[in-house]
């Protein structure tokens, strides 16, 4: 959730300018203003189908949710945890550490990437009680790989498929197609630029 209010303040004071119709490049080629509309649909439609396949769920139940993630429900090791991320600490012996701050000092939420369980990702708030988690597929951490965000009460929070570290496809909880980010800069489905970030 904490997550999702993280992208949601980036899109709210990210700037917004028009998209020029050049060709970005760097690791990937990057031609999304410049391609014809069917094929923009098409890009879309072949990165849902991979994430989402058939049917989109955007909910399992709290109860499956707890007995999958019941040892995780708590932090155990908040206090250092939390400890450890407001003090910049990045990585221990067994995982990597991300903190989220409010108004650069205040740490409201933490994330947990144990390195036995590189796959999924574990938020949670100051007080240590799991927010949500981030679950990759398969192919992580080689490209391309989506992940899925499961709020703690089950529901979908969104999807991304990443195709490169440059080049991501964002989904909403229901499957629609938010925008494509490429490196700073987020592109509709019509190939205009509506976002710019500053944590790429």
């Amino acid at each position: 959730m904490k997550k999702l209010l993280l992208v949601l303040g980036i899109i709210l004071f990210g700037s917004l300018c028009q998209a020029s119709d050049t060709v970005l490049t760097g690791g990937v080629d990057f031609d999304w203003v410049n391609l014809p509309q069917v094929q923009r649909d098409a890009q879309i439609a072949d990165y849902q189908s991979k994430i989402f396949g058939e049917e989109i769920v955007t909910k399992i139940s709290k109860k499956d949710f707890k007995n999958t993630y019941k040892d995780f429900i708590k932090d155990k090791y908040y206090k250092s945890n939390y400890k450890l991320a407001s003090n910049g600490i990045t990585e221990t012996s067994d995982a990597k550490l991300c903190g989220f701050f409010y108004k650069e000092s205040i740490l409201y939420m933490y994330a947990i990437q144990f390195k036995k369980t590189p796959k999924t990702v574990y938020y949670y708030s100051a007080y240590g009680r799991l927010s949500y988690v981030d679950t990759m597929s398969e192919n992580y951490p080689n490209y391309p790989y989506y992940s899925k965000q499961v709020r703690s009460n089950g529901t979908l929070a969104g999807a991304i498929y990443f195709v490169s570290h440059d080049l991501q496809y964002i989904y909403k909880p229901d499957g629609e197609f938010k925008g494509v980010w490429y490196k700073d800069k987020m592109f509709d489905r019509k190939g205009k630029q509506i976002l710019t970030r500053s944590n790429w």
